[in-house]
């Protein structure tokens, strides 16, 4: 039972109620998913060291490979796919000023993806002190790099994988081209990686 709000109606508690039921049902589903998620058996070997481009230590654009993206002692990582280019049908406005904004709106960076990885800038600090993290965009690292210096983006590990196939691969890439955001689970154990979930 919860608690009663000052001046509520006696249909008011009785609908929260009902509704309270439904929440606690959803939660033990999510719950119950969560528990079978980690129960997932391992997925099938990465098929290659895909090849990034990103920054490099003296902050010029240098190649990395998936399995350099694993920081020693770390043996999970968490790369979200960021539509930039945008999805062909997206017709929200895009960035107002900088120089993304001269770009066309279909080459653009999805304003979904850009609130996220908002936030998640905020919180790459500390969720890498657990996991290694990095964000791929199909765009060219450059502009990538110029839109996130827009955003003040700070944190994220900022990676462009328009030379390889990973997008693609890992379901980030419709057959005709098309983006679409994915957050991926890699585990490595040993020399082999494996993606664990995605969503």
């Amino acid at each position: 039972m919860s608690v009663a709000f000052p001046g509520e109606s006696q249909y008011y508690r009785e609908a929260r109620e009902r509704l309270l039921e439904k929440e606690i049902e959803l939660r033990r589903s999510m719950e119950a998913v969560a528990a079978a998620r980690r129960q997932l058996p391992p997925g099938g070997v990465v098929p290659e060291d895909y090849i990034f481009q990103g920054l490099g230590s003296e902050g010029r654009p240098s190649d990395v490979t998936l399995s350099e993206l694993f920081a020693p002692g770390k043996d999970s990582l968490v790369i979200y796919s960021f539509m930039f280019p945008r999805d062909p049908g997206d017709e929200r406005p895009g960035p107002a000023t900088g120089e993304t904004a001269r770009l066309e709106l279909e080459e653009g960076p999805c304003p979904s993806c850009v609130a996220f990885l908002d936030q998640l800038d905020g919180a790459a600090e500390h969720a890498s002190q657990h996991l290694n993290l990095a964000v791929v965009a199909k765009a060219p690292l450059g502009r990538v790099l110029t839109f996130a210096k827009e955003r003040d983006w700070r944190r994220l590990r900022l990676l462009s994988s328009a030379a390889n196939t990973y997008n693609r691969d890992y379901v980030a890439e419709t057959p005709e081209g098309a983006q679409r955001p994915m957050l991926t689970v890699f585990h490595r154990d040993g020399e082999v990686i494996r993606p664990f979930w995605s969503s």
